[in-house]
């Protein structure tokens, strides 16, 4: 060799790349020995842990500053407050009052000074749904559905409730049939109530006669008038006569006209097997052509339909055995949704009929799992005996089960929700539909709202 063995000096390649990588810049002069091989494994998880807690918390700093520079939504704190007796379990706003619904009754409050006006605890029955409108003339009308599914019908006129029916009493209360949905039709001319049975359900629409509810109770007022002046020269006698003659609660307070039952609408009936014998027979049972049925007058006998069943059962045979075939046996629906409309193009009424712009002329009425949608005019003449499975006068079949459907605020504008995940948004004064959307991933629409 020409020049002698030298140690050369030390470069970044010579550096350890593991556990004592920075072991010079720590401990230059070695003073400390280095860990062995378990406290070595030790300190690198405990560093480890150390250095992912840095990482979270200086994530969460990064959000929590992202989060100060957008813009915070404005804080109300309540302005007022209502003091109720019992539980409030439902509210109803018609022009300047709060009704509240409570675990006892009903109670009335007023919206300027949030004071109670009057309560109504007759019978202590919890009220769990309130539905109000404004009649006009300090008058409103309230439909009540109390816990065990009766509904009450009061009128608040100058701060008091009137009791004046309650719509599904029965005397036997193994036929009680409860409420499931009340509504009130804007202005307060109908009400329709949702009842269930034990194996059925049916829909009912009362007309509601306010203009003598609003007569008769200018009477009633005038009529109190006098007797608060007699009352003033009663003696003791005749005050413990009155007192031994108690009204029962569930009585109405004064007597006032009571509604009428206008319909009667019972869910649509499974298609079955046609029983005419002859086409002809199946043309006697349709009116005129001119609007099409709920698909009961065909001639499809059962046996077609079960052939055609077979058919399809083996056809799809694997496809069926795949996704667990399920026998499905068709039930009548036991739940509907229905809305008051307005007069429109839709909802032809005759030239024997009154017509007001602003009061219902009609219903729309769709059955859970229906794919039709069906519409019932409130115009009709009064009988003494309700139809009670009347035909619908106009009815729009849909390419798909109905899930759900809303109406505007002004009843010009219907939509409906299918069960294909379609929406339609109809014009009802013109009577075509406006747009129609289809929701990419099919997901089942529960509700849909105009805003």
């Amino acid at each position: 060799r020409k020049h002698p063995l030298d140690i050369p000096p030390p470069s970044e390649n010579d550096w350890l790349k593991n556990d004592e990588e920075d072991f010079f810049l720590q401990d230059p002069d070695r003073k400390r020995d280095a860990l062995s091989q378990p406290f070595r494994m030790v300190n690198k998880l405990v560093m480890m842990v150390f250095e992912n807690a840095m990482e979270i918390i200086e994530k969460r700093e990064m959000l929590r500053e992202a989060q100060k520079l957008k813009v915070q939504p404005t804080k109300f704190f309540p302005t007022a407050e209502f003091q109720v007796t019992g539980r409030a379990n439902c509210l109803a706003v018609s022009g300047k009052y709060i009704f509240v619904g409570l675990s006892v009754g009903l109670a009335a409050f007023k919206i300027s000074d949030c004071k109670e006006v009057c309560a109504w605890d007759a019978v202590k029955t919890e009220i769990c749904a309130i539905r109000a409108s404004d009649l006009g003339h300090e008058c409103h009308v309230l439909l009540a559905v109390d816990e065990m599914g009766l509904v009450w019908l009061f009128s608040f006129h100058k701060e008091s409730f009137l009791l004046i029916q309650i719509l599904n009493e029965t005397e036997d209360i193994s036929k009680r049939n409860t409420s499931v949905e009340v509504v009130l039709s804007p202005g307060g001319d109908y009400a329709g109530v949702l009842l269930q049975g034990n194996a059925k359900a049916w829909l009912e629409i009362y007309r509601l006669p306010k203009d003598s509810w609003l007569k008769e109770m200018e009477k009633k007022a005038g009529a109190a008038e006098a007797c608060r002046e007699k009352r003033s020269s009663w003696t003791s006698t005749d005050i413990f006569l009155l007192q031994e003659s108690p009204v029962p609660a569930n009585k109405a307070d004064r007597k006032l006209s009571l509604p009428v039952l206008l319909l009667q609408v019972k869910p649509p009936k499974p298609i079955t097997g046609s029983s005419f014998k002859s086409p002809l027979d199946a043309l006697k049972k349709v009116d005129d052509g001119s609007m099409l049925g709920l698909g009961y007058n065909h001639l499809i006998k059962d046996s077609q339909w079960e052939q055609q069943e077979a058919i399809f059962r083996s056809t799809y045979r694997e496809y069926l055995e795949a996704e667990g075939e399920r026998e499905s046996k068709e039930e009548i629906p036991r739940r509907a949704t229905f809305h008051f409309l307005l007069p429109s193009r839709i909802l032809q009424v005759g030239p024997e009929m009154k017509v007001q712009p602003d009061v219902p002329a009609g219903i729309s009425v769709h059955w859970d799992g229906s794919h039709n949608l069906c519409f019932y005019l409130l115009n009709r003449l009064l009988k003494e005996q309700v139809d009670s499975d009347p035909k619908p006068d106009v009815v729009w079949p849909c390419a798909a089960p109905i899930a759900c459907s809303a109406v505007s605020s002004c009843s010009r504008y219907l939509a409906l929700a299918c069960e294909d995940a379609t929406i339609t948004i109809w014009d009802e004064h013109l009577g075509y539909p406006l747009s129609v959307t289809a929701i990419l991933e099919e997901r089942l629409i529960r509700s849909i709202h105009f805003l």
